[in-house]
């Protein structure tokens, strides 16, 4: 292309679609930051808040995109309505286990959970979805095995953090598959459905004078209403990623939201890395490199949909 050319619309569409997924993933793996700025709030609470705040930014997003009758749709299944509550409570767990674990020190814990999760989805898809194991998938999830038991036996300490944010995003990824919603109206459905819960158990802190919003605390008032900025905008950019880049290539930029929280854990917050964490870690990074590599080889011989590439990468941390 001649220097003075401008860049075609598609050319445009897939420079900035890559600076919103790299933004996305990166805000997600640098997020401990935000919630170390809130730890003197109980995990509990910021999870309250967050579900209210995400649910009405949510309705600014969607009255701006126009997708009411998309959402409306949806609604109208009760199959879908049941899928998105379990879903959502399966995304409660998570994200008051990812909160818990940021605010005592635990974020290269975290890392780890959510590096493992592309794995635990493929476990995940051959128990409950009877979609078959290749060989190397199959070796990819033993070796992550073995980084997990040798952190157990090694370290004398089972990393039961990551599991349960693994575990419970690998059900999370499994139920949204089932209810068939796309991201945004999914997790407005998600969040509407236990925001009622979360006004509730905020309404009973305040009875209690527990409650920590209002203009004694004008500060974290203001951090724990943009958790529904924090929440929704790098959903939209992750959105706008996923429609114009290839799915290999978002493939490779999740990695970057557990390898930010993994720096920042042990060069930022100077967590314990021991010889048994690098030893498990190894184990993963190689597990995940064997899975990336196989599913972009089998994409391309054309043996493998694009879809199952790329786990899902909606609503983390």
């Amino acid at each position: 292309m001649h220097p003075s050319a401008k860049p075609s619309a598609p050319q445009r569409d897939e420079r900035s679609a890559l600076i919103a997924g790299f933004a996305a993933f990166a805000t997600w793996g640098l997020i401990p930051v935000y919630w170390k700025l809130l730890k003197t709030v109980p995990a509990a609470e910021i999870l309250a808040h967050r579900f209210v705040w995400t649910t009405f930014f949510l309705i600014v997003l969607l009255t701006w995109q126009r997708r009411w009758p998309e959402l409306r749709e949806a609604a109208r299944s009760r199959r879908t309505l049941l899928y998105c509550l379990a879903s959502g409570l399966a995304l409660s767990i998570n994200w008051l286990f990812f909160i818990w674990a940021v605010n005592v020190g635990r974020v290269v814990e975290t890392s780890l959970g959510y590096f493992m999760t592309p794995l635990v989805n493929v476990l995940f898809g051959a128990i409950f979805l009877r979609e078959r194991l290749t060989r190397w998938q199959l070796i990819s999830v033993l070796l992550a095995l073995v980084g997990v038991l040798n952190l157990t036996l090694g370290y004398g300490k089972f990393p039961w953090v990551a599991m349960i944010l693994c575990v419970s995003f690998g059900i999370y990824g499994l139920l949204r598959k089932k209810s068939a919603t796309r991201p945004i109206p999914g997790l407005f459905l998600e969040t509407t459905l236990l925001t009622p819960i979360a006004l509730l158990y905020l309404l009973n802190l305040q009875r209690g004078g527990a409650l920590i919003f209002g203009p004694a605390h004008q500060s974290l008032a203001l951090l724990l209403v943009s958790t529904g900025i924090v929440t929704g905008l790098p959903l939209v950019w992750f959105g706008h990623a996923a429609r114009h880049l290839r799915l290999t290539t978002i493939g490779f930029l999740q990695y970057l939201a557990p390898t930010g929280s993994f720096l920042l854990g042990v060069f930022l917050y100077h967590e314990p890395f021991t010889r048994a964490h690098l030893i498990t870690f190894s184990f993963i990074w190689a597990a995940l490199a064997l899975f990336t590599v196989e599913a972009v080889l089998r994409w391309h011989s054309g043996r493998e949909p694009v879809s199952s590439v790329v786990p899902l990468a909606d609503s983390a941390a």
